[in-house]
């Protein structure tokens, strides 16, 4: 991930650049990208971060499942950004037991299955143990609850991502 230390080199960047740099903050979701680009300049790095959160709080519901969709299962997804990747394996995502796999597995089938979009969690900070039990947990949520901390989620893994690339 490429990593940016001035809004003047921000408001520099052509559009390619820009969608390339921040394309994936939202995971496969470089339309954000593109309107973000398209509201240049910005005074600093938090008008950044506002206006792509902005962009995102605003989106409709279909957008929203569009989101959620372009995010991967957990656990048993092979092709991962290089971001979700990191990102599951720092969470030591990638060192499950057989039993934990197929646990992973089941619930990503059963969650996909009863809210229509995969199971979201900001890993960040998280171990397996926490991310499992969490999966448990919010299986048991309805719909509008899940929907809601899918958003949430979503949310906390972008600005974690913006963070990471605005040092």
């Amino acid at each position: 991930m490429k990593t940016i230390n001035s809004i003047d080199e921000i408001n520099q960047l052509t559009k390619n650049d820009f969608i390339d740099i921040f394309g994936n903050v939202f995971e496969k979701t470089y339309w954000i990208a593109d309107k973000a680009f398209n509201l240049k300049p910005y005074k600093n790095f938090n008008e950044l971060l506002s206006t792509f959160i902005e962009i995102y709080e605003k989106s409709s519901q279909e957008d929203f499942l569009k989101i959620f969709n372009s995010h991967p299962e957990l656990v048993t997804e092979k092709k991962l950004t290089d971001e979700s990747k990191e990102e599951q394996n720092i969470a030591s995502l990638n060192q499950c037991s057989d039993q934990e796999f197929t646990e992973f597995k089941q619930l990503n089938m059963n969650y996909t299955q009863k809210f229509n979009f995969p199971f979201i969690v900001a890993v960040k900070g998280k171990k397996k143990k926490e991310i499992l039990e969490s999966f448990r947990q919010r299986f048991t949520n309805d719909i509008d609850t899940e929907f809601s901390e899918a958003k949430k989620q979503v949310k906390k893994i972008a600005t974690s991502r913006l963070n990471e690339i605005i040092i």
